[in-house]
């Protein structure tokens, strides 16, 4: 149950604003190596060859850091609009097959670029994009397919979009499409934990009206462990960048799963 509650969202995944400071918009920028690595550990070792990896510059936005020929992309999101929240401590690294990129990447490139230019409030970012949605600016997935989000650790927002305090966690998994697809739907019964669901844009939208749900699937145990093992040296990296990213026994508070 935990373990759900924390990835009812993931992805994608955010929540209400604090009161935000005049300079609350400006991103700081990543070291280019350490984002790079970072955004190509959300996919399997075999795709990262030849994936194309966006960067982010905070004074305008996503841009190609290097272009590659699979149909894969990833990327570090650093902020979502579900929350109509500002944070600089946001890094969740996620990629996309080349259905994920035509139809789901634009809202990423749409709200780095808008929080980029320092001209939006969040909840100006968060109207924006669900306006483009209900207007059929942005459109659901067209066909199944997968985002992968198997970095060894992860700075995201633990549930609903009322939660505003990001969490730290180790919790490598895929998502599968599921366009329009309801909490009721993916379980036996209310009470029940069924399938791992995240609906973000449902609490927006309307219940069954967000396009880009997803369902989860943890990696397994092993994949975990492998994971784990393989990202060492980009874990002790981010926790020297950032102590956020720290989940030593003495940063327990900032993880779940």
């Amino acid at each position: 149950m935990k373990r759900i509650l924390f990835f009812t969202v993931i992805f994608f995944l955010s929540t209400q604003n604090f009161a935000q400071g005049k300079a609350d918009w400006k991103l700081e920028k990543m070291p280019v190596d350490l984002e790079t690595d970072y955004a190509l550990s959300a996919l399997p070792p075999h795709l990262r060859k030849d994936a194309t990896v966006y960067l982010l510059d905070p004074a305008s936005g996503y841009y190609v850091g290097r272009k590659g020929s699979n149909g894969y992309i990833c990327f570090v999101s650093r902020t979502e609009w579900e929350w109509e929240d500002f944070r600089q401590d946001l890094a969740t690294p996620i990629s996309y097959d080349a259905e994920g990129a035509r139809a789901i990447f634009p809202v990423y490139m749409a709200v780095a670029a808008m929080r980029a230019s320092g001209k939006y409030q969040p909840a100006q970012i968060k109207d924006s994009i669900k306006n483009a949605i209900i207007s059929g600016v942005y459109k659901a997935p067209s066909k199944p397919g997968i985002s992968y989000m198997l970095a060894p650790e992860m700075r995201v927002y633990p549930g609903s979009p009322d939660i505003k305090k990001p969490v730290t966690v180790r919790f490598p998994h895929y998502m599968l499409y599921a366009p329009y697809f309801t909490d009721a739907n993916s379980r036996y019964k209310p009470g029940t934990d069924g399938m791992i669901l995240t609906t973000p844009g449902n609490t927006i939208l309307g219940d069954g009206k967000g396009p880009y749900n997803y369902i989860i699937v943890p990696a397994s145990e092993a994949e975990r462990a492998i994971i784990e093992k393989d990202g060492q040296d980009l874990l002790k990296r981010l926790a020297a960048y950032k102590s956020y990213f720290n989940t030593e026994p003495g940063m327990a508070h900032h993880h779940g799963a």
